[in-house]
């Protein structure tokens, strides 16, 4: 079911056509009712193409790990703008990821906040999120400072899964202990160990964190 689904996405423009070319023909065979379904499924196809786009195909490629799959099939959408609201946030959102992934870090906070700026009551706790991925870009783009202010706000705004919480709370506990403010630090750490997260990579930052900041005062 999922590879019907996958072609019927993959190939939406060519079926469109194809289910045209059927609805005339039936036409012209004096069978006008058929024509009209046809046409209507060819119309909401031709919606579909516009408003979601390969975004579902995106998002099983990024959850498979398969980047460069995700990026082929994100670089299929031609018109993000007519995307609906949701998916267009989750579209600016995904091609950040890429960016990331591919080390372009302009583009990648240049999408995140065009994702943050696509606002709809549907996409409800995506503002924490987003906030939380721009403030990781400008780590890795060396804007400490924007990034400390702009990971409060995610905490601030709501991040909903813990994993991704624990690692804003790892992330800004390095981040006040850098600047010498040890205690804040420490409750962060703290706030993040009591998250108990079950990520791999999560666990592994907090044994090292903790191993550390037992030697740093306050």
């Amino acid at each position: 079911m999922r590879k019907i689904l996958n072609f019927y996405i993959l190939y939406r423009l060519p079926i469109v056509a194809v289910l045209i070319v059927l609805g005339v023909v039936s036409h012209i065979w004096g069978d006008p009712i058929l024509a009209w379904i046809l046409y209507i499924v060819a119309f909401f196809s031709l919606l579909l193409y516009f408003m979601i786009g390969t975004m579902r195909l995106v998002k099983d490629a990024v959850e498979d790990g398969e980047v460069d799959k995700a990026m082929s099939y994100i670089q299929m959408i031609k018109y993000p703008k007519l995307l609906i609201k949701p998916i267009r946030s989750a579209y600016y959102m995904l091609q950040s990821t890429l960016n990331m992934a591919s080390n372009d870090l302009d583009k990648a906070e240049d999408n995140i906040r065009k994702s943050l700026n696509t606002k709809s009551s549907l996409t409800g706790d995506m503002r924490g999120t987003n906030l939380m991925q721009l403030g990781f870009v400008q780590l890795r783009q060396g804007k400490t400072k924007e990034a400390r202010l702009t990971l409060v706000q995610a905490v601030k705004a709501g991040i909903p899964d813990k994993e991704g919480l624990a690692s804003v709370y790892l992330q800004l506990c390095s981040i006040e202990i850098q600047r010498y403010q040890n205690k804040a630090g420490k409750e962060y750490f703290r706030k993040a160990k009591a998250l108990n997260p079950k990520g791999k990579e999560v666990v592994e930052q907090i044994k090292i964190m903790e191993k550390n900041i037992a030697r740093i005062p306050g």
